[in-house]
């Protein structure tokens, strides 16, 4: 299965959803996942080829190039933009930023689950970043 298929215009928190500022270290596409450089203390894209951006802070709700503002939710609904499965659980993905299903996964790769469809349309956010690898 390949990543979801983001429209960025249509990426969209809820109300009740928490959010962060930050400034992007990358050029970054709302609909996302990034996690925190702490060397920069810039936001970057996730990867879950590598352990330190395997660790997602969260899903941007804008696009920024490197130096500019972003925005960050965190916890809480999201309308991604595309269309999920509902039940499913979502994962930062082998692809910078992307976001997939754990069975596009492979040996060596970091799990970190970024949250599970409640719709079609979107997908409840709650990060657990395991820190396991397949």
């Amino acid at each position: 299965m390949a990543d979801l298929t983001i429209t960025a215009g249509n990426v969209v928190p809820s109300s009740t959803a928490s959010t962060l500022h930050g400034t992007a270290g990358a050029a970054i596409t709302a609909g996302q996942a990034v996690y925190l450089d702490t060397t920069t203390n810039t936001y970057k894209l996730c990867d879950a080829d590598v352990a330190a951006s395997a660790v997602c802070a969260g899903i941007a709700l804008n696009g920024a190039s490197s130096g500019q503002p972003i925005t960050i939710l965190t916890d809480g609904q999201i309308t991604i933009g595309g269309t999920v499965v509902k039940g499913t659980a979502y994962y930062v993905s082998l692809n910078a930023g992307g976001i997939g299903v754990a069975g596009d996964l492979g040996s060596g790769d970091y799990v970190s689950l970024i949250g599970i469809a409640d719709s079609t349309s979107t997908i409840l956010v709650k990060r657990i970043n395991t820190g396991v690898t397949i």
